[in-house]
């Protein structure tokens, strides 16, 4: 939906990328006691998705970005992926995780807006102009 936009160059970037970072961040997991936080950032970051990125601000922007994801914090109840906290970590219902966390995913917007990937709202205006002039 938003394509490029926050990025120097456009990139690439698909499912397989996607399904190499899940790999290694369940061997990880499996291989270690501890998380190791900072070398699975710099694998998907530099490595994994940076791998396709040309641009040294684009770069550090990526690793920036995965820095939120890839941190301890993530573990804990209510970590917020967004200002607004519509996106966090979901409290494990002990007694039906999979419907507590299917309550959370049906509470979700049915339209992601622009803050789910860490953009202001004004993203919605250079997608709706993009749009436009695509359509005309």
């Amino acid at each position: 939906k938003f394509g490029p936009l926050g990025w120097n160059i456009p990139y690439e970037f698909n499912d397989t990328d996607l399904d190499i970072c899940v790999s290694q961040l369940q061997l990880y997991l499996d291989m270690y006691d501890e998380v190791p936080w900072e070398v699975l950032n710099i694998l998907t970051s530099y490595i994994n998705y940076g791998g396709r990125v040309t641009d040294s601000k684009d770069l550090r922007t990526i690793d920036v970005i995965l820095r939120d994801f890839y941190c301890a914090d993530i573990l804990e109840d209510g970590y917020k992926f967004s200002e607004s906290g519509v996106y966090q970590s979901v409290k494990v219902n002990e007694g039906s995780p999979h419907r507590g966390y299917m309550e959370y995913i049906e509470s979700l917007p049915v339209n992601a807006g622009p803050e789910v990937f860490g953009m202001h709202d004004n993203a919605n205006i250079s997608y709706a102009l993009t749009d436009t002039f695509e359509t005309l």
